[in-house]
């Protein structure tokens, strides 16, 4: 027997729920009437959101790189309200270390909760999505998924990756009604940088004169942030409700200068070398 209780707003699913930009999202979508499907690898984590919104939030168990549960737990939360409007990928964790110091292990590992665990449960809901005409998928990005610098090449990779298969798959679902959002945060207080979610590669001595600054650098961030998550997933509901959603929005203004700039000098370097790429065609397509 279904135990299916019609939400009155959008039925959110969100990955890693209990803590960090996850739980800030869930209030805000609760703020906004709307019911949340709260994910989480350890449910009793979510005891007290669950508690402060009876009927509102249901938790889930999801490990987003166990594959075999991932259509178990969609099927849960259309049991419950009947159908999903929001899918937020957002569960994730750090990784620091220099390029030769990650092990395949690591590397793999963390492909797989970046990028592997969001794309199948991006698939398992999006013919849901399709089938009402509507429909949202957040990705939960970084600006380190649009630029990268030492010792974050292993998180950076993931979140390229993540970025350019979202890339096209907005192009792919808009017609059917589905929005597309890769949010872009700079240095946010979501206890990222200070608790379990930041793991270390062993270190190479070498690397420590660049990769040093960043080990111990961001756990020391922690707390300090400029990034208020509140204020991110305010901003994420409006990037979803205007008219025109962005298919990127960089989040903080570390975020924000940082892409400029980057996009700044990813132009000057392909102008600079523009003659040079164009002069690699066959002569005859010259003209």
């Amino acid at each position: 027997m279904s135990n299916e209780k019609r939400a009155t707003g959008r039925v959110w699913l969100i990955t890693g729920a209990n803590s960090g930009f996850g739980q800030a999202i869930a209030e805000a979508a609760i703020a906004a009437g709307d019911s949340v499907v709260a994910a989480a690898r350890r449910p009793e984590a979510l005891d007290g959101l669950v508690a402060a919104h009876p009927g509102r939030v249901v938790p889930v168990r999801l490990d987003v790189t166990d594959g075999e549960r991932i259509p178990a737990a969609v099927a849960e939360a259309l049991e419950r309200f009947g159908r999903i409007d929001v899918l937020v990928n957002n569960a994730g964790r750090g990784l620091i270390g220099a390029v030769e110091e990650y092990t395949d292990r690591e590397l793999r590992d963390l492909m797989e909760l970046h990028f592997f665990g969001p794309a199948a449960l991006t698939r398992a809901v999006l013919p849901h999505l399709r089938a009402q005409g509507s429909g949202a998928v957040v990705q939960m990005s970084s600006m380190g998924g649009r630029f990268s610098f030492p010792g974050v090449g292993a998180y950076s990779a993931t979140k390229f990756a993540l970025e350019g298969l979202s890339e096209a798959l907005a192009q792919e679902v808009v017609g059917f009604g589905v929005k597309v959002l890769i949010v872009e945060p700079g240095a946010f207080r979501t206890g990222f940088a200070g608790g379990g979610a930041l793991a270390h590669a062993t270190p190479i001595a070498a690397y420590d004169p660049v990769v040093g600054p960043v080990r111990t650098g961001l756990p020391d961030s922690d707390g300090k942030q400029p990034g208020d998550p509140a204020k991110a997933a305010a901003a994420i509901l409006a990037a979803l409700d205007a008219e025109h959603t962005p298919l990127r929005l960089a989040l903080g203004s570390d975020a924000v200068d940082g892409v400029l700039g980057q996009l700044d000098r990813a132009r000057k370097e392909a102008e600079a070398w523009e003659a040079v790429g164009r002069g690699t065609d066959f002569a005859d397509l010259a003209n």
